[in-house]
């Protein structure tokens, strides 16, 4: 597989990752809670959470800046042109799949906060 293709591979597979951040199902403390009343609240704060900065813009800015480290590395290692593409799509791959991480990661929180915020222990 050349790299073109891994790139893109990639990035599909860091695409369909990208939603779990706000789909995040916390585990909560039931105590003087309804199921019913814990999927309302659970659905309205994961709602909330695709407002946040999410996965997709977090890994496509990251990706970018990833891709000019790495092209700047293989120009300072004297790479020629093909080892310079290289090192810009290992570096865009590798940013990518942090900003995606950071995304989710954020998402989440903004779930757990709101449902902390709703009278629910959070337990993770």
């Amino acid at each position: 597989m050349n790299l073109h293709n891994r790139v893109s591979t990639s990035i599909l597979c860091m695409a369909l990752i990208s939603c779990a951040g706000a789909g995040v199902r916390p585990i909560v403390d039931m105590q003087n809670k309804t199921s019913p009343q814990y999927e309302n609240d659970l659905q309205q704060c994961q709602s909330y959470a695709t407002q946040q900065a999410g996965a997709i813009s977090s890994g496509a800015v990251a990706a970018g800046a990833g891709a000019v480290v790495g092209a700047l590395l293989g120009l300072v290692a004297g790479g020629n042109k093909t080892g310079i593409a290289q090192t810009a799509g290992i570096g865009g791959v590798v940013g990518g799949a942090s900003g995606l991480f950071e995304g989710n990661k954020a998402q989440e929180q903004v779930v757990k906060q709101c449902l902390r915020g709703r009278g629910y222990n959070v337990l993770n």
